[in-house]
């Protein structure tokens, strides 16, 4: 029997407690500069997953294979192997075939009564797994799982009360503190599972599942904060890895290239991770260029793909789609991530019925698979049919609370069904997630608005274009929600911000609202007359064929006035009102923007 087990006070001896021997990885003395020590711990833990039928060892083994390879007499020794593993050694190997075969029940049955650790996790472990495929295949037939609590896996009670007796004892390895906590969040115990969990990555540290579960669990950056948890190396994976699940982007972009510049340069998990970090921040070339780079190194990766197809589908790029789809069921048509894939191409190519019978597909070999859920929603938004896009949506929230997609989307779907009330709540918890996506406060601003709620929607407008507007729409409704108010100055200067703000991208011709824009700021400065400016704006609206005619009528009344007295230009604006925190800018120069 062996495991890895963590000692809190730094030392290197041995630990024997019951008269059982330990193997001691003290990883907190390892440092990064120290790669040989953790390729031998890599080695080891990967090792102890696979004798457990534990698939977390697949991330383990590829940190490994970053790293340089070991010399033969630098590889770690065998583990030591008690008289308890000899005993259960017949047993042990016969249900670990029974395993791989997924014949959990079988598997259980054979290690019943087995005494060493390794033998009683995979008995343990064997039903809870039994339990699971059991209840998957009550929900195979239906959307995908029934709602939560009408199904469970029915195993659980009985391995909490085993396992719980077991902890107080004290008889709990590092894996089998892992399968503790994964029964306690099954059950939704949770803060017994959080400290379960923590408990299990301090005996076990380099156990990357533990560590996967508990990030899972960690809703907030103040709880990441609180967590005790053991300081060696790995932790900065996991903190890089919490900070992406928080849309702490810039902090996991810093993590991620200390890590690379520690020595894990040739890791393709890191350059995943990264991706997915600037496809969070919709940097979409920037993450297109890294999963172009990691097809490269890894060209029969299925991993994330799911997200580079998200990717693709935004770009519209529909023949690299076809290629990423066709590629990938060459390689496994049945895998999550296939599926995933070969939805977004026919979503692309607005094959909506489609699109969400592969999201299906996809949730049947996976209802756990946060993705699937988002997309399908989205996918019954295009056919209308919001019931069920409002079902997708809830069960990604149960599989992800931190999904701000599943709440934006909830947020659309009643705003279709006019219930701004409703709108309002999913938008506010989408913007908890996301505080600066400035799509997430536009749409604050319009269920504020359509609750009559003006001063409120003034603020969302003008936070959504302070931190960056994506759409260019914020600007544009600030200034319409002015002009409903009467509130000419303010409207104006909106205005000519927003005209400024689509001429420095070089939009000003696709974009349709410009026209609106010049329209409304002729007339505001030929009404305080300022008919330079008013000619200026009146000249832009004749390149536009919905304002075109207003925009020559406007120069016949100004050649009118000019006819009849001689006005000198006076300043841009009149002071503004306080209603909004409007800045000042410079008159607007329409002519160094012409295109």
């Amino acid at each position: 029997m062996i495991i890895l087990f963590w000692d809190q006070a730094g030392n290197g001896s041995d630990v024997t407690p019951g008269g059982r021997n330990y193997l001691v990885l003290t990883t907190n003395k390892i440092h990064f500069g120290d790669l040989v020590q953790i390729k031998k711990q890599l080695i080891s833990v990967i090792s102890l997953c696979k004798e457990r039928g534990l698939l977390h060892s697949a991330k383990a083994s590829e940190l490994a294979f970053a790293l340089d390879p070991l010399p033969k007499d630098e590889l770690p020794p065998s583990p030591p192997f008690t008289e308890e593993d000899a005993q259960d050694l017949d047993a042990l190997t016969l249900a670990k075939s029974y395993f791989d075969l997924k014949e959990y029940d079988r598997a259980a049955y054979f290690l019943k009564g087995c005494c060493s650790q390794k033998a009683y996790f995979l008995y343990m472990y064997s039903r809870y797994l039994s339990g699971e495929k059991k209840k998957d295949d009550e929900t195979v037939d239906s959307l995908g799982p029934l709602e939560k609590g009408q199904v469970r896996n029915e195993a659980l009670r009985e391995l909490r009360v085993e396992l719980s007796k077991k902890h107080i004892a004290g008889e709990l390895d590092g894996f089998t503190l892992y399968l503790y906590g994964v029964v306690l969040r099954k059950l939704d115990l949770l803060k017994e599972a959080v400290e379960v969990f923590v408990e299990a990555i301090h005996a076990l540290p380099l156990h990357w599942g533990a560590w996967l579960e508990l990030s899972n669990l960690v809703t907030n950056i103040e709880m990441l904060k609180s967590l005790s948890l053991p300081d060696c190396w790995i932790k900065d994976f996991f903190m890089a890895h919490m900070y992406t699940e928080l849309q702490m982007i810039k902090e996991a972009l810093q993590k991620y290239q200390s890590l690379i510049e520690a020595g894990f340069s040739k890791s393709t998990y890191i350059i995943s991770q990264i991706a997915v970090a600037y496809h969070n921040i919709r940097d979409i070339d920037q993450a297109l260029a890294l999963f172009n780079q990691l097809r490269e190194q890894d060209p029969y990766r299925i991993d994330n793909m799911d997200t580079f197809s998200n990717l693709l589908y935004v770009k519209g790029m529909k023949p690299n789609l076809s290629y990423l789809a066709h590629n990938l069921v060459e390689i496994d048509k049945y895998r999550v991530e296939t599926c995933c894939v070969i939805g977004n191409y026919y979503s692309l190519r607005s094959q909506h019925e489609k699109a969400a019978l592969y999201f299906q597909r996809a949730l049947k070999l996976n209802p756990r698979c946060l993705g699937a859920w988002t997309l399908m929603g989205h996918e019954y938004m295009e056919m209308k049919n919001t019931s069920a896009a409002i079902q997708a949506y809830r069960h990604a929230i149960e599989v992800n609370k931190r999904d701000y997609r599943a709440w934006y989307g909830l947020g659309q779907t009643y705003e279709i069904l006019k219930m701004p009330f409703y709108c309002l709540y999913y938008y506010r918890k989408a913007h908890q997630l996301r505080p600066n996506d400035s799509r997430m406060l536009v749409a604050l601003g319009e269920s504020y608005e359509k609750l009559s709620q003006q001063v409120e929607a003034k603020k969302c407008y003008w936070r959504a274009y302070s931190v960056g507007d994506v759409e260019k729409m914020a600007l544009l409704k600030l200034a319409k929600l002015h002009e409903q108010l009467n509130e000419s100055d303010d409207a104006a200067q909106c205005y000519m911000l927003y005209i400024q703000d689509i001429f420095s991208c070089g939009e000003q011709l696709e974009h349709a609202e410009v026209s609106t824009a010049l329209r409304y700021l002729g007339q505001y400065y030929f009404k305080n007359k300022l008919y330079d400016e008013a000619s200026l704006c009146a000249q832009r609206c004749c390149d536009y064929n919905d304002a075109r005619e207003e925009g020559k009528a406007l120069l016949r009344q100004i050649s009118q006035v000019r006819d009849q007295i001689e006005t000198p230009s006076a300043d841009l604006f009149a002071p503004l009102s306080n209603n909004t925190p409007v800045r000042r800018v410079s008159p607007l120069n329409l002519i160094s923007f012409t295109p």
